[in-house]
């Protein structure tokens, strides 16, 4: 990585400054003049807008609905660094990518009332500056970092009038009326309307954008295969290089995996969780450090996140030889009936808590006739005593967040019911910590989850991810085929 230079002012009003170490001590006036000229018109014309501008349109106009004579503002997010001068990949926050299908840095999203609703504003940072050396001495500047749109070619793209986002802060502060802003992404902002901002009014504003994204529309939708799709295809991968995983560790799966995100989408939608043998008992395992063993299982649980950063969320437990042992198959095959009767149980009209209540009675049985917990099953439910073995609850919303939806009312969310387009994970599982002694040895250190994207349809649900094996049968034939 090159030596980068100082930022810039943001405001362009003051030179730019040169790093304290940089082997350049200065710009000479010949340089700087130089510089400014001699460059080829590059401006794009006749854009066609983002497929998701549309319906970012309603989306806008069901918020305006929502909060009439109200200013509204939702920002995009602040470069985070990482480490003295580089800064972490930038990722937009979800309620103004939903809102606008715009990723970049620092944009702020305004809706001003009229009589009518509310105008549109997006605040983006144009083109870096020619005149004041920006472009090539700024560390955010063309040359380092490649070209943003102008503002002219972002109305294109997006359908909403755009402005400098170096001018926002002043031009919000100075504006009268009631304003609400999304907290967390942008603390300038925030700090320029702290007198005028309300915390309880705020989150009212971040609960109706999370309530928003319950319901995906068909661009969504469409988005949402898309990404379980690169998903099945990133699990292949994993199982054809199973052996170079042997030879190396979890970190072999996480970067095979992690390849195929790249390829086919922007990232991964969450740190990929690559659990071989005991390690497979820790929910969330993203240090991806252990060994992989044959004659042990592989808990895979990862995501390809879309361009337009909508992510799957699909677990696979795969033996790592091909073949599950005795034992293994045993636990599979509860944890399998679990997420068949959590499936059949998502259907539209159905109370959203539905599928995690049918999967945990499956399970409950299973730790019964097995007898690790005494029964009867009802006793155990009621005290939820097969949390021990199985932890988390069954599924969550998914979306442009893998836990979508997050900070919807209970009402709306976990207590509400089932609508056609809704997307939901269900993913049962059982695991049994190593030094677990209320079961016996041969549980411990077995970790099973299996996984899949469900869509709420018309006439019930459709798993999304229905090209990847879940039947222990299917899984072993679908390794062995991978393998050749």
């Amino acid at each position: 990585m090159t030596e980068q230079p100082a930022p810039a002012n943001p405001e362009g009003d003051e030179p730019i400054k040169q790093r304290k170490n940089g082997l350049y001590p200065g710009v000479s006036d010949e340089l700087a003049e130089n510089m400014k000229s001699g460059w080829a018109d590059t401006e794009l014309r006749n854009l066609q807008p983002v497929e998701q501008a549309p319906h970012a349109a309603r989306r806008r106009a069901a918020l305006s609905a929502r909060f009439p004579g109200e200013r509204l503002v939702v920002p995009a997010g602040n470069l985070r660094t990482r480490s003295n001068d580089t800064e972490y990949a930038f990722r937009a926050s979800t309620e103004y990518v939903h809102l606008t299908g715009d990723q970049t840095h620092d944009g702020v999203l305004v809706l001003d009332p009229v009589d009518d609703g509310h105008t549109t504003t997006l605040y983006l940072l144009p083109r870096s500056d020619r005149e004041n050396g920006e472009f090539w001495l700024d560390g955010q500047g063309e040359l380092w970092v490649g070209r943003r749109y102008s503002l002219a070619e972002s109305e294109q793209l997006l359908g909403a009038e755009c402005r400098d986002v170096r001018k926002a802060a002043d031009e919000l502060a100075s504006a009268a009326g009631p304003v609400r802003i999304v907290r967390g992404h942008d603390a300038g902002l925030e700090e320029a309307l702290a007198s005028r901002l309300d915390a309880d009014r705020d989150e009212e504003l971040r609960i109706f954008l999370s309530e928003l994204r319950l319901v995906k529309d068909e661009f969504e939708i469409g988005q949402l295969q898309a990404a379980v799709d690169s998903t099945v295809r990133g699990f292949e991968d994993v199982v054809k290089v199973l052996d170079k995983a042997e030879a190396t560790s979890e970190r072999y799966i996480e970067g095979t995996f992690f390849l195929r995100a790249r390829v086919e989408g922007n990232d991964v939608g969450y740190g990929s969780i690559c659990a071989a043998g005991p390690h497979a008992t820790t929910l969330h395992w993203v240090r991806n450090d252990g060994p992989v063993r044959a004659g042990e299982l592989l808990l895979l649980d990862a995501g390809v996140e879309t361009h337009t950063l909508y992510t799957a969320d699909v677990t696979r437990t795969l033996p790592v030889n091909g073949r599950f042992t005795e034992f293994q198959r045993r636990i599979y095959d509860a944890v399998y009936e679990a997420q068949e009767a959590g499936i059949a149980a998502v259907r539209p009209g159905a109370k959203y808590r539905d599928f995690h209540d049918a999967a945990q009675r499956v399970l409950a049985t299973r730790l019964v006739e097995w007898g690790l917990v005494e029964g009867p099953v009802e006793r155990v439910l009621e005290l939820g005593l097969q949390r021990r073995w199985t932890l988390h609850g069954t599924g969550h919303m998914l979306g442009l967040d893998v836990h979508d939806c997050a900070v919807a009312r209970r009402e709306s969310y976990v207590e509400g019911t089932l609508e056609p387009g809704m997307c939901l994970t269900v993913e049962p599982g059982l695991y049994f910590q190593t030094d677990d002694l209320t079961v016996p040895e041969e549980y411990r250190g077995i970790g099973v989850r299996i996984e899949d994207d469900i869509l709420v349809t018309e006439s019930g649900s459709r798993n999304l991810s229905a090209a990847l094996p879940r039947t222990a049968d299917d899984v072993e034939s679908w390794m062995a085929r991978l393998k050749g």
